[in-house]
């Protein structure tokens, strides 16, 4: 942004001059790999494989200061870390590796403070990324795997953003970004667990962007498409282990939907799983104010899109007047 350019919505909306927007310089036509991060923290959860990963190195490469985060580090010789750390080595990228699980308190605190002595105070961005998915009928689902998707898709995600939140909130500037799914706007037969979990998600974020808008953090909810990555491959070992505790009984009225399930597992998409990272960075890339609530990220991306634009309007008649109307206004365009 230049420095004629007026204040942006959020600056507008909480009154104060404590945060600036701050572009990245982008020439006109140049590829991802020309963005310029320098300076910028970034915390990415779920970085073993995947989104995380490829976010994580995409990131460094391009000048952020990254820390991975992934469970069960084991003191640092975990094989996915040890790989990290030798292309951040090779490469000389500033990029660090720290040891969050999701589903535990203690270990997002103390992972989420250890970033932050990173990054020597609040962090710029956080990508909340780590999930799981499953995929069977419902019915069929007992409280061992519902609490699994959801402590790790959710409760996950809002652990996180509740870690990182205080030193953002300080500082009055800060994004957070939430990988949710396509399937968090309409729903597919056997995948409703792992459904539920996206529409929380979405629904939980929308609620805190509105909440964040004066104190000047951004949110934003990315929604992939089908992707080819590992969360197919541990999807389907969850689900095997899920239906292996099932009544058989109840599984044979369900013989179809259990075939479709394993079907929807397969993770045969040959899209390309770097569109999310992409996606990330070019939305970072903006001035702050000017950010997306929401991005479809899928070749085909139109059904995420047209449910996007119909619940817009809805939630803009609701939220578009009255008390509300200000918070509204400070995260749409």
């Amino acid at each position: 942004m230049s420095a004629t350019a007026g204040p942006n919505r959020r600056m507008l909306l909480a009154g104060a001059s404590a945060f600036a927007a701050t572009s990245i310089a982008r020439p006109a036509g140049a590829e991802d790999a020309a963005l310029d991060f320098s300076g910028r923290s970034v915390l990415i959860t779920g970085t073993s494989s995947g989104f995380g990963r490829l976010t994580a190195l995409t990131l460094a490469r391009m000048g952020a200061t990254v820390i991975a985060s992934m469970r069960n580090l084991d003191g640092g010789a975990r094989e996915e870390a040890r790989d990290l750390l030798t292309i951040a080595a090779n490469e000389d990228l500033d990029l660090h590796v720290v040891e969050i699980d999701v589903t535990d308190d203690a270990l997002v605190a103390s992972g989420v403070a250890e970033a932050e002595r990173i990054a020597r105070g609040a962090l710029d961005v956080v990508v909340n990324n780590a999930g799981i998915g499953v995929a069977g009928p419902v019915e069929l689902s007992d409280m061992e795997v519902t609490k699994l998707i959801f402590e790790t898709n959710l409760y996950g995600y809002l652990r996180v953003a509740n870690a990182a939140l205080p030193k953002m909130r300080e500082k009055g500037a800060g994004q957070i970004f939430n990988v949710s799914s396509q399937l968090g706007r309409f729903v597919v037969p056997s995948v409703g667990l792992y459904c539920a979990t996206k529409f929380g998600l979405e629904a939980l974020f929308e609620t805190m962007a509105y909440e964040l808008a004066p104190h000047g953090v951004e949110i934003t909810i990315i929604q992939p498409g089908g992707y080819p990555t590992k969360i197919w491959d541990n999807g389907r070992r969850y689900t095997d282990e899920w239906l292996a505790r099932t009544d058989d009984e109840k599984k044979a009225g369900y013989e179809t939907h259990i075939q479709m399930a394993r079907g929807i597992m397969t993770g045969g998409q040959s899209t390309n799983p770097i569109d999310v990272p992409h996606a990330i960075a070019e939305i970072m890339a903006m001035p702050a104010g000017k950010r997306p609530l929401r991005r479809a990220v899928h070749p085909r991306p139109d059904a995420a899109q047209s449910a996007n634009a119909a619940l817009a309007q809805v939630q803009a008649a609701v939220l578009g007047q009255g008390p509300y109307a200000s918070w509204h206004a400070a995260v749409t365009d």
